[in-house]
């Protein structure tokens, strides 16, 4: 008789590094040219490979950001392939310098050369080290820092959406160190559609700009998940919908020929029924 397993633990509350309690090297952000060219083909090309297609709406929002400052786009967090398209917006879409934090990075050591640095949940001292570096890095209007607020895996379509406290300790030391800060929640959706292979829907929220800080950080990040909550429903809603009107494509996939066959076969059935 087969065994039948049964999905157990796939998600936890528990950070994967405070689990393990490693100890991991500190690894600061570069921009490496060579590193990432190299990235820039493999990581388009992983996405190539699993989804039909990338699209994406809601860019023309951040015309209106502060463009003399760097901006944070804080998405969710429910599966792998997360860090990999906010590698892909930032490089495809703002073709601007990525800043990203990685929870056991020990295993990726060379992400530190296109823009990543660890972040290690082990204990409280060791995961707000991270967050000091990481409120140095947003000096520049070209620096694009993907975050993820919710500071864990989550579950698709999880409710409440909960934010950690990090965005807003963010948000307040670049005020002070670099005079201002813009925000822009980015919601990313998996879905089937009518292919094969599941497409990533991308939609930018409102930006927020930021030149000064006197909220309390808990009711802050409370206001944010709110909103980005509300962000992640209407998307939802629109794609229950099949409604994809502001959309366009990063990439899409050519048909492949044994869809090209079905297609051109349907045609022919179609043309012999007119003639009836």
């Amino acid at each position: 008789m087969a065994v039948v397993e049964t999905p157990k633990h796939l998600y936890c509350d528990t950070p994967p590094t405070k689990l393990r309690n490693r100890k991991e090297k500190f690894r600061t952000a570069k921009d490496n040219r060579f590193w990432s060219i190299i990235a820039d083909f493999v990581f388009k090309k992983m996405l190539c490979v699993r989804f039909h297609s990338v699209m994406y709406k809601g860019v023309e929002n951040l015309e209106n950001r502060d463009k003399t400052k760097a901006t944070i786009f804080y998405a969710n967090h429910n599966n792998w392939w997360d860090g990999i398209v906010g590698y892909n917006v930032v490089r495809g879409i703002m073709h601007g310098r990525l800043r990203l934090m990685i929870e056991e990075m020990n295993r990726f050591p060379l992400f530190q050369y296109i823009g990543c640095f660890p972040i290690n949940k082990k204990s409280a001292q060791d995961a707000m080290k991270s967050l000091k570096y990481a409120a140095t890095l947003l000096d520049k209007p070209d620096i694009n820092f993907w975050l993820f607020a919710q500071g864990i895996i989550r579950p698709p379509h999880y409710r409440p959406i909960v934010f950690q406290t990090g965005i807003a300790y963010l948000v307040e030391n670049a005020i002070k160190n670099f005079g201002g800060i813009n925000i822009c929640p980015v919601s990313v959706n998996y879905s089937f559609l009518r292919q094969d292979k599941p497409e990533v829907i991308i939609e930018f929220g409102e930006v927020k700009s930021f030149s000064e800080f006197k909220e309390d950080r808990k009711e802050f990040c409370r206001k944010l998940a709110q909103e980005f909550e509300q962000l992640q429903d209407n998307q939802n809603l629109e794609i229950s919908k099949g409604n994809f009107n502001g959309y366009r494509y990063l990439y899409k996939q050519k048909l492949s020929w044994w869809r090209d066959i079905e297609r051109r076969l349907k045609n022919i059935g179609m043309k012999d029924d007119n003639k009836i």
